[in-house]
């Protein structure tokens, strides 16, 4: 997939059970293509912050935007790629270094790129990276002669440059709202 196609996303949810399914069945039921879903905790314990990378090569960014907004538990969404804005990706890399040859490959490979050996024994070591998801893939595929043996990524994180901010500033959860007894929104005067 090219970076083209793809439209980054970030949404403020309310920080409650069942949100991320939520916006994952949103997503699987509109038939949009995620590239990347992330999802963390924010200054506000209340709010948690999604970044979703998607591929946008038949749906704008927009209207999924507009169908995430829709959502009961999600506060704002915001097109991130529509201005400029910060994006990085995290990888750990186990990488087989059972030579010399293999240990200075590793090393010299890590001197060129955002990255650091965190753990090397006899037979392995760890590289992580944090960095463009275009960069991360570079690492990966000069890594991948050497010979990677296991490999774990966050996914992308993107948050606007400057004063370019996503924030629920005035959020107060709902609390004690009256329900039906089986988890559902009591409905008034229907």
């Amino acid at each position: 997939m090219s970076n083209a196609n793809k439209q980054t996303l970030s949404a403020l949810v309310e920080n409650k059970p069942g949100v991320l399914n939520r916006v994952a069945n949103l997503l699987r039921r509109r038939n949009f293509n995620v590239d990347s879903l992330t999802v963390g905790r924010t200054h506000n314990p209340h709010i948690s912050r999604m970044t979703i990378v998607v591929d946008t090569e038949k749906v704008s960014g927009r209207r999924i935007a507009a169908n995430l907004f829709k959502l009961v538990n999600v506060i704002d969404v915001k097109l991130v790629s529509d201005e400029p804005y910060v994006s990085r990706d995290l990888a750990l890399i186990k990488v087989r270094t059972d030579d010399v040859d293999s240990r200075n490959a590793v090393t010299l490979i890590c001197d060129r790129y955002p990255a650091r050996i965190v753990d090397i024994g006899t037979k392995v070591a760890i590289v992580e990276i944090t960095a463009q998801e275009d960069i991360v893939e570079a690492l990966i595929n000069e890594l991948s002669p050497i010979g990677i043996l296991e490999m774990v990524r966050t996914g992308v994180v993107a948050m606007g440059r400057g004063v370019r901010i996503l924030d629920a500033e005035n959020y107060e959860p709902l609390v004690n709202v009256p329900t039906n007894g089986s988890g559902q929104y009591q409905v008034y005067g229907v």
